[in-house]
């Protein structure tokens, strides 16, 4: 695997102009097929360092990967990979001589580390989905508001850099610290509140949470958070902080708005409520859920009748490793395992295939569903929440037997 060198990370890396500029020209539309209508959207190459994208918002940038993009491996390449920033002033370039990560809040001493620090401490390497918590937004019924993603806002990399826990040892954590909160280069408008998170002390300092500057074997895509960013295992990308520039150690809970009241979800199985309900508790969002999905094959395929035709996808275990995927054709009364690929580890993807008998002529409709290994399953039912966050229903495509 390449590696990225220091003198590599001590030049001067920028996007140029115009990235948070809608596309002069659409090369493409695509229809998501949401439920709620208005599913057309544009593809476009014109973001640097993207291929050809689905594009739900320019500015801030809202670009989603189409899924025959994710078709036949389980790291997504880094030109696909999904994007999703909340305010439009981010950062164009970033002139690594001159960046610091800064530690601060209760600790022993107060840290501001360069990139060159941070490349000659020990590595650590992991695979792990990265999936926005809105993910699927578009397809909740009745509709809630916010991007109207597909099934697209998700990606998986082999993603390399250094234990968030060696930073904090390195500055020192004061007793009675219960929180960090951590922030990137992004600006909010005036009056609003920076995009900051946090996690529980002894979370923030397990062995798995990462901060890497290589994804694949290259240092960050700018859109996905060069120079550096925050990996957080099994939890949804809203914790994954972009461009991180600054981590505080807290004594008390935090109570900033990306905490306290945006990104949380009902206090209840699922997370499920009736549409309309009101003032029922919420927590802060968290882990994620096993998925599945098709990407050879979308919805309303055409097959030949009577042969048998190939069929493959990506499954997620969430904060667990993927164990089964299962196909049904007779609406979940019977299912059956599809093979699996190489274990890459509990929080990547992992491939799955199968060959479908022929069918004979008709309109069928092929279900899948993923199980991992705390035994937890996608369920039949779409769940339904004012964020439409966590969506982990089966998957289904109509199959045409012509």
């Amino acid at each position: 695997m390449a590696e990225l060198g220091r003198r590599e990370a001590l030049g001067l890396i920028g996007a140029g102009a115009g990235l948070a500029a809608m596309p002069a020209l659409a090369q493409a539309l695509v229809d998501l097929r949401l439920p709620g209508g208005n599913g057309a959207r544009a593809m476009t190459g014109d973001f640097p360092e993207k291929g050809s994208m689905i594009l739900q918002r320019g500015r801030a940038p809202l670009l989603e990967t189409p899924l025959d993009a994710l078709d036949g491996q389980v790291f997504t390449p880094n030109d696909r990979f999904f994007v999703r920033w909340h305010y439009s002033d981010i950062p164009t370039s970033v002139d690594v001589r001159t960046f610091r990560l800064t530690i601060g809040g209760a600790v022993r001493r107060r840290l501001s580390l360069s990139l060159a620090d941070l490349l000659a401490m020990p590595r650590v390497e992991l695979a792990a989905v990265n999936q926005c918590s809105g993910n699927s937004r578009g397809l909740f019924s009745p509709r809630v508001p916010g991007a109207q993603w597909g099934n697209g806002a998700i990606g998986n990399a082999k993603w390399v850099g250094v234990a968030l826990r060696d930073v904090l040892d390195r500055a020192g954590v004061a007793p009675g610290a219960v929180a960090v909160k951590l922030g990137g280069l992004d600006k909010p408008p005036p009056g609003a509140p920076a995009f900051e998170k946090s996690l529980a002390i002894d979370h923030a300092r397990d062995s798995e949470v990462m901060i890497a500057f290589q994804m694949n074997g290259a240092q960050l895509p700018l859109l996905n958070g060069f120079p550096i960013r925050l990996i957080v295992p099994g939890w949804y990308s809203t914790y994954w902080i972009k461009a991180l520039d600054r981590i505080e150690v807290l004594t008390t809970p935090d109570t900033g708005y990306w905490m306290d009241k945006a990104y949380r979800i009902p206090a209840t199985p699922g997370p499920d409520v009736m549409p309309g309900a009101k003032d029922f508790p919420t927590v802060p969002i968290n882990r994620m859920l096993p998925r599945a999905f098709f990407t050879n094959m979308g919805d309303d395929a055409t097959v030949t009748a009577r042969s048998p035709f190939y069929i493959r996808g990506l499954a997620m275990g969430g904060t667990h490793g993927v164990t089964r995927v299962d196909l049904s054709m007779d609406h979940g009364r019977s299912w059956h395992a599809a093979p699996l690929g190489p274990d890459e580890g509990r929080y990547g993807f992992r491939l799955w295939e199968a060959t479908v008998p022929g069918l004979s002529p008709g309109r069928y409709r092929l279900a899948l569903r993923c199980t991992n290994s705390a035994g937890q399953t996608q369920i039949a039912q779409p769940i339904w929440n004012p964020g439409g966050f966590m969506r982990n229903a089966i998957e289904s495509i109509a199959v045409n037997a012509t």
